[in-house]
């Protein structure tokens, strides 16, 4: 191995091997960012930013059609991105935590950042 830093750069290497994810959480974390990189998922997260919305509102935001961004907010909360709750004849979707918020916030913040 040719490495100027090897004795750190091996340390490090150490301490990723002790804290990695199990091979179930890893799957986990990819299926979240599958999710949020369907781009019509994005939009109905992003609507979501804005306050709580039904299928009817929501499809009127983020475009296309009822049964369409009905089968994405199924998706999203299949997985716990989005959560819904009855109100009357009608279903309100609303993110599921401030998790969600937070992982989108900082995709857009970084967006931001400088380019090298």
């Amino acid at each position: 191995m040719n490495c100027d830093k090897e004795g750190e750069h091996h340390h490090v290497a150490e301490l990723v091997k002790a804290h990695e994810l199990g091979g179930e959480s890893i799957v986990e974390v990819c299926k979240i960012f599958q999710l949020l990189s369907e781009p019509s998922r994005l939009k109905i997260v992003l609507a979501l930013f804005q306050g709580n919305m039904c299928v009817y509102h929501l499809t009127e935001a983020c475009g296309g059609t009822v049964s369409g961004v009905s089968h994405q907010l199924r998706l999203l909360r299949d997985n716990k991105i989005v959560s819904a709750r009855r109100m009357g004849k009608n279903i309100e979707y609303s993110l599921a935590d401030n998790h969600v918020r937070e992982i989108v916030e900082m995709a857009l913040a970084h967006l931001q950042c400088p380019k090298e």
